[in-house]
């Protein structure tokens, strides 16, 4: 072998790895399933490879529990007008999500989220921001 083809053979490796260690959303959560809860910020952690808020809200049997909801990495959220001060401890928030494969694991993964105090929003596609209600 040369080591050209040494070289590709290594580069064509490592890249494959890389892409190997990213999940898929449908391993984790029921992508057949959506549930939509609705209560409080308390952390919005803004980060890659991926955003998670913290939320605590009901669960099916009404006691309030914390949900981890995860989302988009920065630059994908950045470039739908989504910057690490958008939310804020204490907002109140509704969030449709694919529920975790996992019961009882108050995990979800992001569809919506729409802040009540003023109607901002996020989801359903093209850009992904919602224009804040008048």
């Amino acid at each position: 072998m040369t080591r050209r083809t040494i070289a590709i053979v290594i580069g064509m490796l490592a890249s494959n790895g890389a892409a190997y260690a990213h999940h898929s959303q449908a391993a984790q959560y029921d992508t057949s399933k959506q549930v939509r809860i609705e209560g409080t910020l308390v952390q919005f952690q803004f980060r890659n490879p991926h955003t998670f808020i913290q939320i605590e809200a009901p669960d099916e049997t009404g006691k309030v529990v914390r949900w981890s909801i995860e989302w988009g990495g920065v630059g994908q959220l950045n470039g739908q007008g989504v910057t690490r001060t958008t939310l804020k401890y204490g907002d109140p928030v509704i969030i449709t999500a694919n529920p975790s494969r996992t019961p009882n694991d108050h995990k979800l993964h992001m569809l919506t989220l729409k802040r009540t105090s003023d109607g901002f929003g996020w989801g359903t596609r093209p850009g992904e921001v919602i224009a804040l209600e008048p």
